[in-house]
């Protein structure tokens, strides 16, 4: 059973910065991808950033310049930093894992983000 813990959410102003952490319970290399997800009040869950096992990264348009994704693999966990936060960021993020052959995707439990103006 794989296990995705997250950790770091808090309540900052805008213009801040927090970094979100993702501890799995596996080798991340097991894994094809692993990614951030973010879902606001009221709205669907989106990605927000996602890195391959290759160490490829893709961003969601709205954090690009802003958010980093990054990952270490002898913690197993997956890093978020986050810049320059802005009230449109407030949200629950998630981290996800996706499997090799279709396995998964798994999900943490959600760190709650909330900028303030």
């Amino acid at each position: 059973q794989v296990r995705l813990v997250e950790s770091g959410g808090g309540l900052v102003q805008a213009g801040e910065s927090l970094k979100l952490s993702c501890a799995a319970s596996r080798n991340l290399l097991s894994f094809a991808s692993m990614a951030w997800y973010r879902q606001p009040p009221g709205k669907q869950r989106e990605l927000v950033a996602l890195i391959a096992s290759g160490g490829s990264t893709n961003y969601a348009d709205s954090v690009k310049g802003r958010f980093t994704i990054s990952r270490d693999n002898a913690k197993n966990t997956v890093y978020l930093q986050m810049n320059s936060l802005k009230p449109e960021d407030t949200a629950v993020y998630y981290c996800n894992a996706a499997g090799y052959n279709f396995a998964g995707p798994y999900w943490g439990q959600g760190t709650q983000v909330t900028v303030s103006s």
